[in-house]
C-alpha cells in the first residue's frame, strides 16, 4: 500500500480512534480507489475534448476564449462529480492567491444542482433521526422542502407547543458519500503535489483546509453551536437577527431552529433608500464585528444565507462554514485593514508575508512589498464609491501568485466573507465607505485585544 492510500484511509475514517488498515480499512481503501478510477474516467470524458478544443482556439489566437471554454468545462466536471466536489469547488474559488483569476470567477458561480427529497424520503429520514419520538416532538411537518441543498433539505414544522420551526435535515447517506470523496481528493492532491510544475504550490495544505471545511458542514452539532454563538456575539449589533436554535430537539443529523417567515431575496428592492442604507451599514457592522471583535466569522454570506426585512432587519442563516480566527490572525487581519485605511502599503505587504503559510524560496519579498505599497497608495486616493474591495483583493492575489506568497487559509476565509457581500452592500448603498465604517469597530477590536493581553 502506497503512502497516499494510508492518508486517504485516515481522512475517510477521521472519526475512528484507530486508523490502522484493518480488514474494514482495506475494503474502504479499495472502494476509494475504485471511486478514483471512476473519477479519472469521467474527467477524461470532460477534459480531453475540452483541451483539444482549447488548443484549437489557441492556434487562432483566441487565448481568452480558450481559457474560458476550458474553465467552464472544468466547472461542469465538478458539478457532474457531486456534492463533495461542488463544495470543494466553491471553496477553491476563494483561493485567488493561488489559482488563476479566470478559474476562480467560474468556480465562484458553482451552485448545488440537486433534487429535493420526496415526501417518502423525507419522512423516512426524519423517522431514522427521531424514531418513535417524532410525533411526540413535532405537532406537524410539511414534507415539501422550503429549501434544498446538496447536504440537507429544510422543512417547515411546528413543535408540540405550537412554536414554528425550520428543520434542517441531513440527506440520508450523504455523510458516507462526502467522506469517501474527501478521501479521494486527498489522494489526488498527494499525487499532484509530486508533479514538477506544482512543486511550489501548497496543494496538500490547500486541499487539507478545503476538506476540513467540507467535513465541518456535515457536523450539524457544530453548526447548531455556531448559530448559537453567532446569535450571542451579534446580539449587540443593531437589527441583526440570527435564528434561535431549539437545542433540546436538535439531533446529530438535524438542526431545529426558529422559523423566520417571509424571507425573500428581493425584499430589499421594495425598501426606501433610507432603509436600504441602514441595511447596508448594519450588515457591514455585523461582518466587521465578527472579524475584528469576536474573531468568529460566518464565511458564506451569499444570497440564501443573508436576507433582509422591510422593517430593516438583517437575517443571517446557515453557519456551517464558519471559522475561528486565532488571536494572532485576528490581530494581523485587523492591523492589515487599519494600515490599508491609513494608506500604509508597505506595512500591508509585510503583514501579508508575516501571515503567509509559506513563501517560495525564490520569492522577491522586497519587490512584493513595494508593489503592495503602490497598490494601497492607488486605492487610498479613490473616493468611497469608486473603491472596490473585490478589485483590490484580486490585484493583491495576483501579486501573491506572481511572487510566490501563499496566504494562510485562516486569513483568506474571513476575507471571503467581505468579498461575498460587497456586491450586496454596494447594491444597497453605492456610497458606503468600507474603510471608514471599519475604523470604530477596528479600534474596539484592537483595544479589546490589548486589554486581554494585559490581564
Amino acid at each position: 500500500m502506497f503512502p497516499e492510500a494510508t492518508a486517504l484511509a485516515q481522512i475517510a475514517r477521521r472519526d475512528w480512534p484507530d486508523v490502522r488498515l484493518t480488514d474494514t480499512g482495506w475494503r474502504s481503501t479499495s472502494s476509494a480507489l475504485r471511486r478514483l478510477a471512476v473519477i479519472t474516467f469521467i474527467a477524461g470524458l470532460f477534459l480531453i475534448p475540452a483541451a483539444a478544443i482549447a488548443a484549437a482556439l489557441l492556434l487562432i489566437n483566441q487565448r481568452a476564449e480558450a481559457r474560458r471554454f476550458f474553465n467552464r468545462r472544468f466547472v461542469a466536471l465538478i458539478q457532474r462529480l457531486g456534492p463533495a466536489f461542488i463544495k470543494g469547488g466553491q471553496i477553491l474559488g476563494t483561493r485567488r492567491d493561488i489559482l488563476p483569476r479566470s478559474l476562480c470567477d467560474e468556480l465562484s458561480v458553482l451552485q448545488d444542482s440537486v433534487t429535493e427529497l420526496t415526501r417518502a424520503q423525507g419522512q423516512s429520514a426524519l423517522r431514522a433521526v427521531y424514531g418513535e419520538s417524532l410525533e411526540e416532538i413535532f405537532q406537524d411537518i410539511n414534507l415539501k422542502p422550503v429549501a434544498t441543498g446538496s447536504i440537507a433539505c429544510v422543512y417547515f414544522g411546528r413543535l408540540r407547543n405550537s412554536r414554528q420551526v425550520a428543520i434542517k435535515l441531513q440527506r440520508p447517506g450523504i455523510r458516507r458519500i462526502i467522506l469517501a470523496d474527501v478521501a479521494v481528493m486527498t489522494m489526488i492532491a498527494a499525487i499532484l503535489a509530486r508533479l514538477p510544475p506544482l512543486r511550489h504550490v501548497p496543494i496538500n495544505e490547500l486541499v487539507e483546509h478545503m476538506c476540513q471545511a467540507i467535513h465541518d458542514q456535515l457536523d450539524f452539532v457544530r453548526e447548531a453551536e455556531s448559530l448559537g454563538r453567532l446569535r450571542r456575539n451579534l446580539s449587540g449589533v443593531n437589527r441583526i437577527w440570527v435564528p434561535r436554535v431549539e437545542t433540546e430537539v436538535s439531533r446529530n443529523e438535524c438542526v431545529v431552529m426558529e422559523f423566520i417567515p417571509g424571507l425573500e431575496l428581493t425584499t430589499s428592492q421594495r425598501c426606501s433608500n433610507v432603509v436600504r442604507r441602514k441595511l447596508a451599514a448594519n450588515t457591514l457592522a455585523a461582518v466587521y464585528h465578527m472579524l475584528f471583535v469576536d474573531g468568529f466569522v460566518h464565511c458564506d454570506l451569499h444570497g440564501g444565507n443573508l436576507y433582509f426585512t422591510e422593517r430593516g432587519h438583517v437575517i443571517i442563516l446557515d453557519a456551517g462554514f464558519s471559522v475561528q480566527l486565532s488571536d494572532r490572525m485576528r490581530r494581523l487581519f485587523g492591523e492589515f485593514f487599519l494600515e490599508m485605511a491609513l494608506g500604509r502599503g508597505r506595512r500591508c505587504g509585510e503583514i501579508v508575508i508575516e501571515s503567509a503559510t509559506s513563501v517560495n524560496p525564490d520569492a522577491r519579498t522586497e519587490q512584493f512589498i513595494s508593489d503592495m505599497a503602490g497598490l494601497v497608495e492607488r486605492n487610498s486616493r479613490l473616493a468611497a464609491k469608486d473603491f472596490s474591495l473585490i478589485a483590490f483583493a484580486a490585484e493583491m492575489f495576483d501579486l501573491q501568485r506572481k511572487f510566490g506568497i501563499n496566504a494562510a487559509p485562516e486569513l483568506l476565509f474571513p476575507l471571503l466573507s467581505l468579498l461575498v457581500i460587497e456586491g450586496t452592500i454596494r447594491d444597497l448603498d453605492p456610497e458606503i465607505d468600507f474603510q471608514q465604517e471599519a475604523k470604530p469597530i477596528l479600534t474596539r477590536g484592537v483595544f479589546d485585544q490589548a486589554r486581554t493581553s494585559l490581564c
